[in-house]
């Protein structure tokens, strides 16, 4: 075997261990299949057992012969395996909020709207440690298992209720950064500079204009610096033998980013 050590880290990790095995990827062209270590998947080429001591970079043949290549399971994959409640925020702009905002290894982030989870997993996996709010409590369950599913479960409290609730129990000047999708952002974006160290930022992602024109009004009231709002746009590129050119498929808008520091 090679690549990557995919296994729990002790050598006798023993039935707890098992159970909490990250899940790999087993892929063969279009097909693409997530299953624990030690586990088996049915497929149309035939059945996968996977060894518990297998690593990304393995070939494992179905029982009719047919190879599979494993690969591990990366932060891009989370958007398109975890389970969803709602739609999550797309990669792209997951990767704006890090470039933005700057979150790193041991950044403390004050997440609100989990949803499916999918940013907060991301910034777990750049290193933060993440307390995040869903109102759903059907929600908040699914988002905890998906935690799980990526790896980080012990970075990432995962908690059900309104945020706007709790800002009283929430230590102040805690937060490197807050990250908000949610319809009462602008409540939350009051609190930031009680919340924030000095130098934090607050990131507020939003699908519509009027409440992103709220969110950049409420920061500018309350002292926020370099309040600044983008809409989040790619368009593909399309190569064929006549030419180059964006894709004529609709145009990749996905909602609103507002980033602003706490000074």
């Amino acid at each position: 075997m090679s690549g990557d050590d995919i296994e729990d880290d002790s050598e006798d990790a023993g039935t707890e261990g098992e159970s909490n095995r990250v899940p790999v990827l087993l892929v063969r062209g279009d097909r693409e299949y997530l299953v624990e270590p030690g586990g088996e998947q049915g497929t149309d080429l035939g059945v996968l057992e996977v060894p518990t001591d297998v690593q990304s970079g393995d070939t494992i043949e179905t029982h009719l012969g047919d190879e599979f290549q494993v690969r591990r399971l990366r932060g891009p994959d989370l958007f398109h395996h975890f389970e969803r409640t709602g739609a999550p925020m797309v990669p792209r702009d997951i990767g704006l909020v890090i470039g933005e905002t700057g979150i790193a290894g041991g950044d403390r982030v004050l997440d609100a709207g989990t949803g499916t989870g999918v940013l907060a997993a991301l910034l777990a996996r750049a290193g933060a440690e993440v307390v995040t709010y869903e109102q759903d409590a059907e929600f908040a369950d699914v988002a905890r298992e998906n935690m799980a599913l990526g790896g980080v479960a012990d970075a990432v409290d995962v908690r059900t209720g309104d945020v706007t609730d709790e800002v009283d129990a929430l230590e102040p000047s805690s937060f490197d950064v807050m990250t908000l999708d949610t319809a009462d952002a602008p409540a939350m974006v009051e609190h930031a500079p009680d919340l924030l160290v000095d130098g934090g930022f607050v990131a507020v992602y939003s699908p519509f204009i009027e409440s992103t024109r709220e969110v950049a009004r409420t920061a500018r009231e309350v002292g926020l610096a370099n309040v600044t709002t983008r809409e989040t746009i790619q368009r593909e590129m399309q190569f064929d033998d006549r030419g180059s050119r964006p894709t004529t498929a609709p145009v990749g808008h996905t909602g609103y980013l507002t980033i602003a520091r706490n000074e």
